[in-house]
């Protein structure tokens, strides 16, 4: 495995870039430069992040989220 996260992955098992092994091994975010424990998913190259909102959850259970632009960093936490 490479010492570099993917371009883009998820945390929820119904997503296509949803990978057990990556998660499993941790992966921290940083968002504009400040580290966030609520991302849903990421997207490297097209820049951008969802976050959940809250508890709140929409009509089929999933965690309400909302997704912002702007640089991010993600990394491996045994790395860190």
């Amino acid at each position: 495995m490479s010492d570099t996260p993917p371009d883009r992955l998820a945390s929820n098992p119904k997503s296509p870039h949803y990978n057990a092994e990556i998660l499993a091994r941790g992966v921290g975010v940083r968002f504009k430069g400040v580290e966030k424990t609520n991302v849903e998913e990421y997207c490297v190259s097209e820049g951008w992040v969802r976050l959940t909102v809250g508890t709140t959850m929409d009509r089929h259970g999933n965690p309400m989220t909302v997704k912002l632009q702007g640089p991010v960093e993600p990394y491996f936490r045994d790395n860190a």
